[in-house]
């Protein structure tokens, strides 16, 4: 354990438990300081942990035990703890989206590149063998040319469930920047970057009501869009059309489906990390389940970091800050196109990480050789 990987996580709201189950007993992290705003609920972690200090935020940041950030804020402080843990030449991965608007996230790439530290960001759960046997059996030209194709993301709402849901009806929230960040970071690596957008956005109501936890049946304000549909351009001339919504209710539509010249792949929610691709083909009689072929098997959150942590000079980051860039331009282009009534071309572009071959989970969940490059 010497010579792991120093860990200092920010934020410890609902998913930090879900990184700390991956990384806690990992042999190639270690996890030495834990910071969220309420002291108590920071005290209460670092209990758990065999390794971890209680700290403040600036604390944590300014800490020689930490050598990577991992920011689980909500989605407007993304870009304060990223250029704060950067300043201090620390390497930083965050939850998605990578900051709550374009701007705050080409500083935070840019302040990275100068101070020589690496950025990583979710979703991971593209890394899994859902996502990444789909692309498997695109590049393998399982439908031939892929033409166009569908996301869509429905749901009456996370406040159903989430015990403190404002702030995905707030700047950086709404469906389309806490959802569709795992559907667009799915359609690049199956499909490419995205060249253009055109956007159109509702919004059902102007409250919500929290449906559980101690604030049950508190009404909070809408400050956002909650419906979001689109138009994308890849570069490699395929065209996606997307919906993300907290205004419906259920829908029986795959989460992505592609459309080729020979046959139709289903992809399944790419906020997991497994689940069934199925393919039919042109001429064929019934769908056919694929097995998996590629990607982390019995993937967790917090790969993402382990994969950014193991990445060199040879491959590179595949849950990667430019990635996230991308992708958040991408959304944030979707909204502009609508307040403007424009399409929207893109300023940022990407190459699709590279495919991740079936890897065991006994083996992802072992140290692998290298570090970061900024370290």
């Amino acid at each position: 354990m010497g010579d792991a990987h120093r860990i200092g996580v920010v934020g410890l709201g609902v998913i930090s438990r879900a990184y700390l189950d991956t990384l806690l007993g990992h042999p190639a992290v270690r996890v030495t300081a834990v910071a969220d705003l309420d002291p108590t609920r920071s005290a209460a972690v670092a209990a758990e942990l065999p390794d971890a200090r209680a700290l403040t935020v600036e604390e944590l940041l300014s800490s020689p035990d930490v050598d990577t950030v991992l920011n689980l804020t909500v989605p407007a402080a993304h870009a304060e703890i990223a250029l704060g843990a950067i300043a201090r030449g620390k390497n930083v991965y965050g939850e998605k989206p990578l900051a709550a608007t374009l701007a705050d996230a080409q500083a935070v790439m840019a302040a990275a590149e100068k101070a020589g530290v690496g950025v990583g960001c979710a979703p991971d759960t593209v890394l899994g063998t859902g996502v990444q046997t789909a692309r498997s059996a695109l590049e393998a030209g399982s439908i031939g040319r892929p033409q166009f194709a569908s996301a869509v993301m429905v749901t009456p709402g996370h406040e159903r469930w989430h015990p403190h849901p404002d702030f995905y009806y707030t700047a950086g929230g709404g469906p389309l920047l806490d959802m569709g960040p795992y559907y667009l970071a799915s359609l690049v690596h199956l499909l490419g970057p995205v060249r253009a957008v055109i956007g159109a956005v509702g919004r059902l109501r102007t409250e919500r009501v929290i449906g559980s936890g101690p604030r049950a049946g508190e009404r909070i304000p809408v400050e956002v869009d909650s419906h979001v549909s689109g138009v994308l351009e890849h570069v490699g001339g395929a065209l996606t059309t997307i919906t993300t919504s907290f205004d419906g209710v259920a829908t029986t539509a795959a989460p992505i489906e592609v459309h080729g010249e020979t046959g139709t792949l289903t992809v399944p929610d790419p906020n997991h990390f497994d689940g069934e691709v199925r393919l039919f083909e042109l001429g064929g009689t019934q769908w056919r389940t694929l097995p998996p072929s590629a990607g982390y098997v019995d993937g967790a959150r917090g790969l993402g970091l382990l994969d950014f942590l193991s990445a060199d000079g040879r491959r590179a980051p595949r849950a990667s800050g430019d990635l996230a860039l991308h992708v958040l331009e991408t959304m944030t282009a979707l909204l502009r196109s609508s307040a403007e009534g424009r399409r929207i071309e893109l300023t940022t572009s990407v190459l699709p990480p590279a495919l991740v071959p079936l890897t065991a989970a006994e083996t992802w969940r072992e140290p692998t050789a290298g570090r970061t490059a900024a370290r």
